[in-house]
């Protein structure tokens, strides 16, 4: 039996009939439950202005799900660092891990939140904004590591924490990200359920550029993972029905309607007329399928060959189920096939 690293990102999508509560709670269950299965960690993600997500504030949900937990990491997937000061969120996440050291990964991106929802993030609203990704990044490296030049200002004011540090990583779907992990020497993730077609080349950027970092919160080697959309499911009939909801919100997307609540799986697949297809991944390609989904065998040998094809070091399982008891069992089928300790 193989073996590979598997870790979760959540979202707290919102399940027709709970509540936002509801969601939160099931986020810290999920937490709970995969950590019992050998998952190597959980991050949550920031999403703003959504009724079908309760995830919008990572560092809050950090704080509850390490507050529930022993040992699986717990991190961000990702903060979006272009709307926040560099020195909050390093302050932040350092405090986080002050509280539960050794566990927590700061993963960092840079994202849109739509026109109107970028300027209610803005402190400033006497410009338009515009974000510095490199700076910000560069800025963040620097409190983390206590690297300002001796006559910078920020050099008299080095963040208080403990000897370890919170765990940082980039993510993110652009050349742009690839670069700046490799130049960084940082933790890279590349969200191939955003961008199927630039997955290789991206990826294969990241470790050619990758130049060794001497600070705490880089590495001396690239270290690449890989998040994409994954469903389990005891059959290939019961995958297909628990990919419907999310199949029905890109087919919304699609059409300019942001802001929905995900339906039921039944509901969904009433919607799309009939069950969605499985896609498959074609070996050789570096190409992911929007949607990985199916039978435990069948993701097995997808997410083993895609593995293969381009080099990760992890696989990040995103999913936006809308059936809890399913997604629980997406996961343990997940963890026995790949033979995950504690499975």
């Amino acid at each position: 039996m193989k073996k590979m690293k598997l870790s979760i990102v959540d979202l707290a999508t919102v399940i027709p009939g709970e509540t936002r509560h509801d969601a939160l709670m099931n986020s810290i269950e999920v937490a709970k439950y995969i950590e019992k299965l050998g998952f190597a960690r959980i991050w949550l993600a920031e999403h703003h202005g959504s009724s079908a997500i309760a995830g919008r504030a990572p560092e809050v949900l950090i704080a509850a799900i390490a507050a529930n937990t022993t040992t699986i990491r717990v991190g961000s997937g990702s903060v979006l660092l272009n709307h926040y000061s560099p020195f909050k969120v390093a302050e932040v996440f350092c405090t986080l891990n002050e509280l539960y050291p050794n566990r927590i990964d700061l993963g960092a991106g840079r994202a849109t939140t739509g026109a109107v929802l970028d300027f209610a993030l803005q402190q400033d609203r006497s410009k338009q904004f515009q974000s510095d990704s490199n700076q910000q990044i560069l800025e963040l490296v620097a409190w983390l590591d206590n690297g300002f030049p001796k006559d910078h200002p920020f050099s008299q004011t080095p963040i208080h924490t403990i000897e370890s540090m919170p765990e940082l990583h980039l993510l993110g779907s652009s050349a742009w990200s690839a670069n700046a992990a490799a130049n960084l020497g940082l933790r890279y993730v590349f969200a191939g359920f955003i961008n199927q077609k630039g997955t290789q080349e991206i990826l294969q950027s990241y470790r050619t550029n990758f130049q060794a970092s001497s600070g705490v919160s880089g590495i001396k080697s690239p270290l690449a993972s890989l998040a994409v959309h994954v469903v389990c499911a005891d059959t290939e009939e019961e995958a297909r029905k628990q990919i419907a909801p999310v199949k029905v919100m890109y087919n919304l997307l699609s059409k300019g309607i942001l802001d929905v609540r995900l339906p039921t799986p039944d509901e969904a697949v009433k919607q799309l007329g009939s069950l969605p297809k499985l896609e498959k991944y074609v070996a050789g390609t570096g190409i992911p399928p929007k949607f990985i989904a199916g039978t435990s065998d069948q993701v097995f040998e997808q997410l083993t060959q895609l593995q293969k094809d381009l080099f990760v070091d992890e696989i990040i399982v995103q999913d936006m189920m809308t059936d809890h008891r399913a997604r629980l069992r997406s996961y343990q089928l997940l963890a026995s096939v790949f033979g995950l300790e504690g499975s």
